[in-house]
């Protein structure tokens, strides 16, 4: 054995930079139809993480299968214990894979939720009982809930200058961590000028069945506009907490700024959606159907 690998390892010619590799690897060298060797230039856990990605991708490691153990793997591609966590922890940062010890890594089943912006000011039902988050995904069969904090902040620079406020002037913050299925999901932080929202169903820490949009409109402030604004970045160590992201994973940022018919400003929201996590959608519709536009 120890000759045919010797023999193997002598079919690689280089010149330059370059190597061209003829060898036929054997069989423990691979894994789901991807080849995993010792030459070139990935380090040995990402040619792993490779393989075992290409397999979760593929569907040959279908949602909440097992990978096979550690000592499996170090058997399997003749590596050390350390380079096996290596490959399975980039795996379980990128998302694609959670750590369940001492039973093993599984492959995340992952349900990602819609978002559709456009979709706020639209009439949809919804329950007595709960807003429009908790009774759509009630609905899809998954368990939604919410955890509300309302407080009374200055503002930052950002959302001073959104609201047009007056310096010193107060908002009113209801701050949301939506989840779903037991896992955070997105956090929605919502900013309202105090002097409008004072003593309203928005300063309460608590779902509003009919939206905190229609208390707006019933102390004379409907919105009839909205200006969106995309951000794709890293997340803050803040949103890191919240949302108990794994190292890594960027987050899109949806900032809404609402307006009433007036062109006033009152309600600036800023959601934060993990990019592991969401699907951001958008419908546009021509307003003036014309064969020259």
């Amino acid at each position: 054995m120890a000759t045919d690998r010797m023999l193997a390892e002598s079919l690689v010619a280089c010149k330059g930079n370059g190597c061209i590799d003829w060898t036929m690897q054997s069989a423990s060298d691979f894994y789901g139809g991807m080849a995993v060797t010792r030459i070139g230039r990935s380090p040995m856990y990402q040619q792993i993480a490779d393989a075992l990605r290409e397999q979760i991708t593929s569907g040959g490691l279908a949602p909440e299968a097992k990978l096979p153990t550690e000592a499996e793997l170090r058997d399997q591609y003749a590596v050390s214990r350390e380079t096996v966590r290596k490959a399975l922890s980039q795996l379980v940062n990128e998302g694609l894979v959670i750590s369940a010890r001492p039973q093993g890594h599984f492959v995340r089943r992952r349900r990602p939720m819609v978002f559709r912006p456009q979709a706020e000011f639209r009439k949809r039902p919804y329950s007595p009982e709960m807003d429009a988050f908790m009774t759509e995904y009630s609905a899809e069969g998954r368990e939604p809930r919410q955890d509300i904090q309302v407080a009374i902040v200055e503002p930052s620079e950002d959302v001073a200058k959104r609201l047009q406020l007056e310096p010193g002037e107060l908002v009113a913050v209801r701050k949301r961590v939506r989840f779903l299925d037991g896992e955070p999901f997105n956090v929605n932080d919502s900013y309202y000028p105090l002097s409008i929202v004072r003593d309203s169903e928005i300063m309460r820490p608590e779902d509003i069945p009919r939206g905190a949009n229609e208390v707006l409109a019933e102390l004379g402030y409907r919105q009839v506009r909205a200006l969106d604004e995309l951000y794709v970045r890293m997340p803050t160590p803040e949103q890191v907490h919240r949302l108990d992201l794994a190292p890594g994973t960027p987050v899109g940022v949806h900032v809404l700024t609402g307006f009433t018919v007036e062109g006033r400003p009152v309600r600036v929201a800023v959601t934060v959606l993990p990019g592991d996590r969401h699907v951001i959608s958008y419908e546009r519709q021509r307003e003036t159907p014309s064969e020259d536009a």
